[in-house]
């Protein structure tokens, strides 16, 4: 998963709550990224969706607003955890 900073203006959003089209969107969005690494192995795009949905699913992962950046980003729980 991509290391972003996470700031003090971010919050975490249950992804259950967003609307299906819109999680689907921000999954794609964050997978498509240029420099998120999937290993040596490529996968299909919906492969990679699945994937990153599983995560949040498990509690693996989050989705988190910046609002000073008005932006949302998935983040590894590990790495949520390290930086607050």
């Amino acid at each position: 998963m991509s290391s972003r900073k996470i700031s003090e203006n971010s919050i975490q959003i249950p992804h259950a709550q967003l609307n299906p089209g819109t999680l689907r969107a921000l999954v794609e969005d964050f997978i498509t990224r240029e420099g998120t690494d999937y290993g040596a192995v490529e996968a299909s795009l919906d492969k990679k969706v699945e994937d990153v949905m599983n995560q949040l699913r498990t509690g693996n992962a989050v989705v988190v607003f910046d609002r000073s950046t008005e932006s949302c980003n998935i983040v590894p729980v590990k790495d949520l955890k390290r930086r607050h």
